[in-house]
């Protein structure tokens, strides 16, 4: 039989991997790491790279174990979630690999300015009712230029047609550069995705979901600047026909900016 919640968050609560700071205490607490993650936990200088709304931490632990120079950290509040990853970090003994358990919108508590070298976004809920709580909004991405490398890269891959056209409209109408995308990333055979093909093999578990019911995964790579301000897309997109796996689509709408 499996491990409850209590069980779980019991376990985070000896890992060394794993750092729990929820928005309810993370005022009143200082994180001490916060300018000092290559000293002081990972001991070296690679590059830090964030998995916002980690989920139980499949990109993250997969990034990881393909890239041994490269530090990763998986963000999500869902403490029970996040076990699966922490846990196979260690076991696995990935010394690269760590676990901050907080809420997304105060995310620039924790690193310090140039501190993060890239960002991934792995199927983050799409948020069609409120703009600002969208991770790719111009209210988190101005959170993100505070500890980004000028500069910097955003990898967006997600099922929601919803978020992936906001995304593409925001990122066009602030003039950020663009790597690549691509709105069918298994069935794409560009140079850039053969070239980059590793990542191709990591899949969360609401991915597999996803691809088992004939949807595809969308994919984009784009750059953040420091400078400049943001502004948000002012047009109507259709909203996504499904909320989840096996759930209704969430309003009686057909379109949201």
């Amino acid at each position: 039989m499996g491990k409850g919640k209590l069980a779980k968050f019991a376990d985070m609560e000896t890992y060394e991997n794993v750092f729990q700071y929820p928005y309810s205490v993370v005022e009143h607490v200082p994180f001490d790491l916060k300018g000092h993650w290559h000293e002081d936990y990972f001991h070296n200088d690679g590059p830090i790279v964030l998995e916002l709304g980690c989920g139980k931490g499949e990109y993250t632990v997969g990034l990881a174990k393909m890239f041994p120079d490269v530090n990763f950290i998986g963000v999500d509040i869902k403490g029970a979630r996040m076990w699966s990853g922490a846990t196979q970090a260690l076991n696995e003994g990935l010394k690269n690999v760590a676990f901050l358990r907080t809420n997304i919108e105060v995310i620039d508590r924790f690193f310090a300015q140039d501190e993060v070298s890239e960002i991934w976004l792995t199927f983050s809920d799409p948020q069609m009712k409120n703009p600002r709580k969208r991770l790719t909004s111009t209210w988190f991405l101005e959170r993100y230029r505070k500890f980004l490398v000028d500069g910097g890269f955003i990898h967006l891959k997600t099922d929601s047609n919803f978020l992936f056209t906001y995304t593409s409209y925001l990122v066009e109408r602030n003039h950020l550069p663009i790597v690549f995308r691509t709105e069918d990333l298994y069935g794409d055979h560009s140079s850039f995705l053969t070239s980059h093909s590793s990542f191709l093999g990591i899949q969360t578990y609401y991915e597999s979901m996803w691809i088992a019911r004939g949807l595809n995964i969308k994919y984009m790579k784009f750059c953040l600047p420091r400078d400049g301000q943001l502004v948000e897309p002012d047009v109507e997109i259709e909203l996504d026909d499904y909320r989840s796996y096996h759930r209704t689509k969430r309003s009686s709408l057909d379109k949201a900016k």
